[in-house]
């Protein structure tokens, strides 16, 4: 039977680079050698050196994460994206209503992994 979900692990160009990202976000971030780990509840998003990592990415496929969003709740969706333009962080798109029922945009890390913003729209 199925435990938990675990981790997801993401190729990193430039680990120091995607550490600094990950930490003007807000998360909270643990270097651990030619790794950098966010862990969220349970949850890790692990990044590796993709220069030194010993698993190789099977597909070859450039850019890293086509198709991929991974989507993160915050509280307020506004005040975090104004949060973000304050500390001068570059996003890809503006907050949004959508008929799924979420407000959220889109922010793009070093390497093009997308990170969808998110709160749910309020009846």
């Amino acid at each position: 039977m199925i435990k938990r979900l675990h981790s997801t692990l993401f190729y990193a160009s430039n680990i120091e680079k995607t550490s600094e990202f990950y930490k003007k976000l807000g998360f909270p971030v643990i270097k651990d050698g030619f790794t950098v780990k966010i862990k969220i509840g349970n949850y890790r998003l692990v990044f590796t050196d993709e220069n030194t990592t010993l698993i190789q990415n099977e597909s070859g496929l450039k850019p890293k994460g086509l198709g991929i969003y991974n989507y993160i709740e915050v509280e307020d969706v506004d005040a975090y994206f104004g949060w973000l333009k304050k500390h001068k962080l570059q996003t890809r798109t503006e907050p949004r209503d959508w008929p799924w029922g979420k407000r959220e945009f889109v922010v793009r890390d070093p390497d093009g992994y997308k990170l969808v913003f998110y709160s749910l729209i309020k009846p």
